[in-house]
């Protein structure tokens, strides 16, 4: 029995969390961070502001956590596309790889375009452009994993180049008024990251 209260207690309080970030994402997007207001978050959500700082702590705490949420999937969409593409018998080379987690990260640009579009914009909390740095660090991190810079020409310069490229070409497609545009924008980005690869 305590099981299963416990259980339909953490279920209520994923349920609350979610509802809490889903109204930030909408408020945050109107409003930029700093005007936005606690009250209409918990007010969108249906929720307290009691239960708003048990789950976040405030309203950088709130930011932020949507900003990791959106990371997470904005990673797991290129990993996924990456993972897919091996898994099916596809081309194993790291280039072709890179292309296709960049495809899958610019079209998450367009799909998520509130987010990226605030995200980019900066205006955050006090702290969040050196965890967004951070972020940044990690993805070439990745990149350089994938792409092998000891087995290229310019090595870890052309990681640096290529992943700032497609991170710039995110902010485009984000701000492309309909989805056609973006998606002509991301596939002439690619085309010219494939021509640098090509080299």
């Amino acid at each position: 029995m305590t099981t299963a209260l416990s259980g339909r207690g953490a279920g209520r309080a994923q349920a609350t969390r979610a509802s809490l970030l889903a109204a930030a994402r909408e408020v945050f997007a109107s409003s930029g961070f700093a005007e936005a207001n606690i009250a209409d978050v918990v007010a969108k959500a249906g929720a307290s502001v009691g239960s708003l700082y048990h789950h976040f702590g405030g309203k950088a705490d709130l930011y932020l956590a949507l900003f990791e949420d959106y990371q997470a999937r904005q990673e797991d969409r290129a990993a996924s596309a990456v993972r897919e593409a091996r898994s099916d018998g596809g081309s194993h080379d790291p280039f072709d790889l890179f292309l296709i987690g960049a495809d899958a990260y610019l079209r998450g640009c367009w799909e998520e375009r509130e987010l990226s579009r605030m995200f980019l914009a900066g205006g955050g909390p006090p702290g969040f452009e050196l965890i967004a740095r951070r972020r940044y660090r990690d993805w070439l991190q990745v990149n350089s994993a994938l792409l092998r810079p000891d087995q290229q020409p310019l090595g870890e310069t052309l990681v640096l180049v290529l992943t700032t490229v497609v991170a710039e070409a995110g902010r485009e497609v984000a701000i492309q008024d309909t989805r056609e545009e973006a998606m002509r924008l991301a596939d002439e980005v690619l085309e010219v990251v494939s021509r640098i690869g090509a080299r």
